[in-house]
C-alpha cells in the first residue's frame, strides 16, 4: 500500500470525525437556538460593555453595581437614540406629510407623462387589482400577521435572556470561567486560560471596531441626506447607527427608509441619488470598512473577514453574518494562545497551587 494513500486515508477518516462532531454541535445550537443565539448576543454585549465595567471596577465599585450601571448606560443610549428619532418625526411630521402628498402627486403625474406612459385609467385598474388581491388574501395576511406576532414574542424573550445573561457575564464572568476551566485537564488549564484570555481581548477589539463601522455608516447616510436636504436627517443618523450592528439587514433597512423618505419628499430623481449613496455606503462597509477595520482589530486578513461574512450569511442568514467574525476572531486568537513556544513555557505546565 503506497504510503501517500495511507497518509491520505488517515487524514480523511480523522477529518470525517471532526466534521461529524462539528455537525452535531451545529445541530444542537440550531435546535436550541432560542437559547444559544441570545447567549451569543450576550457575549457580544459583554465584550462591548467590558471596558466600562472594568473602569468602574477600577473605582472599586461592587461587581453587581458595575454590571447594572454598564447595562443602564447602554439602555440610556438606546432610549436616547430612539427618543431623538421619535421627537424628530413628531416635530417634522406635518411638513413631511405635506411633502409626501406633493411627492405622491408628482410621482403619479410622472407615471402618466414620463416614459412609462401609464394613463389614469390603467393606474386605477392596477389599484383595483391591488385592492381585490388584499380583500381575497385577508386570511393569508392574518396568518402572516400572527406569525409575525409570534416572532416578536420570541424576539422579546430572547432579548430578556440576552440582557440577563449579559448582567451575569459582567458581574461573575471570571467565576463562571473558572468553573468551566476546571473541566479541562489540569495540565492544560494554564494554556487554555491564556488562550481564552487572548481570544476575549480580540473579541473586545472587534466590538470597538464595529462601533467605528456603525459610526461611519451613519455619517455617510446622514451626509447624503443633508446634501439632498431631506427631512429628519439626524433621525436617519440614529437609525443607521443602531441598525448597522445587524449585518446586511440593518444597512438595507436604514437605506430603504432613507430612499423612501427621499421619494415621498423630493421625487424619484432624488430617491435614485439617495439609493446610489446608500449602495455606495453599503459597498464601502462590506468590501472595505469591515474587512480592513475588523480584520485589523481581530488580527485577521481582510479577505478572511470578507469570505467569513459571505459564508456566515449563506449558512445561517443574519445570525451567521452577525456572529461569524467574532467567532473567527476568538478562535484565531485562542489557537495562537495555545502555541506555548510564543510565551516561553511548555504546553503541559501545571497551574500554580493557588489556582489548582
Amino acid at each position: 500500500m503506497p504510503q501517500g494513500l495511507i497518509t491520505a486515508s488517515e487524514w480523511g477518516w480523522r477529518t470525517l470525525i471532526v466534521v461529524a462532531v462539528l455537525g452535531v454541535v451545529w445541530w444542537l445550537l440550531t435546535y436550541f437556538s432560542a437559547v444559544s443565539v441570545p447567549v451569543a448576543v450576550a457575549m457580544l454585549l459583554t465584550a462591548l460593555l467590558a471596558p466600562a465595567y472594568a473602569r468602574m471596577r477600577a473605582w472599586r465599585w461592587p461587581r453587581a453595581l458595575a454590571a447594572a450601571v454598564a447595562l443602564a448606560i447602554m439602555a440610556v443610549v438606546i432610549v436616547a437614540v430612539f427618543t431623538l428619532v421619535g421627537t424628530t418625526v413628531v416635530k417634522q411630521w406635518p411638513q413631511l406629510f405635506q411633502e409626501a402628498a406633493t411627492g405622491v402627486t408628482a410621482f403619479l403625474s410622472w407615471l402618466g407623462t414620463g416614459p412609462l406612459q401609464i394613463s389614469q385609467t390603467e393606474l386605477n385598474a392596477y389599484l383595483t387589482q391591488l385592492s381585490n388581491w388584499v380583500s381575497s388574501s385577508m386570511a393569508e395576511l392574518a396568518s402572516l400577521a400572527a406569525k409575525a406576532g409570534v416572532g416578536v414574542g420570541h424576539f422579546l424573550a430572547g432579548t430578556a435572556i440576552a440582557l440577563i445573561a449579559t448582567f451575569f457575564f459582567l458581574a461573575s464572568g471570571d467565576q463562571i470561567w473558572s468553573a468551566v476551566l476546571r473541566l479541562v485537564p489540569r495540565h492544560y488549564q494554564r494554556a487554555t486560560d491564556r488562550a481564552a484570555g487572548l481570544g476575549w481581548e480580540s473579541l473586545v477589539a472587534y466590538m470597538r471596531a464595529q462601533v467605528l463601522v456603525a459610526l461611519v455608516d451613519a455619517a455617510g447616510i446622514t451626509v447624503g441626506a443633508l446634501v439632498l436636504q431631506l427631512p429628519m436627517a439626524w433621525a436617519l443618523f440614529a437609525l443607521t447607527f443602531v441598525a448597522a450592528f445587524v449585518p446586511v439587514v440593518g444597512a438595507v433597512l436604514a437605506g430603504t427608509v432613507a430612499v423612501a423618505l427621499a421619494l415621498v419628499t423630493h421625487g424619484p430623481v432624488t430617491a435614485l441619488i439617495m439609493l446610489a449613496i446608500t449602495i455606495a455606503v453599503m459597498e464601502a462597509e462590506g468590501h472595505f470598512l469591515q474587512p480592513i477595520l475588523l480584520g485589523r482589530a481581530v488580527s485577521l486578513h481582510p479577505l478572511v473577514v470578507l469570505l467569513g461574512l459571505a459564508v456566515g450569511a449563506t449558512v445561517a442568514g443574519i445570525v451567521g453574518a452577525l456572529l461569524v467574525v467574532p467567532v473567527l476572531a476568538f478562535f484565531a486568537a485562542f489557537i495562537r494562545g495555545l502555541d506555548s513556544t510564543r510565551f516561553g513555557e511548555p504546553l503541559r505546565a501545571d497551574l500554580p497551587e493557588s489556582k489548582a
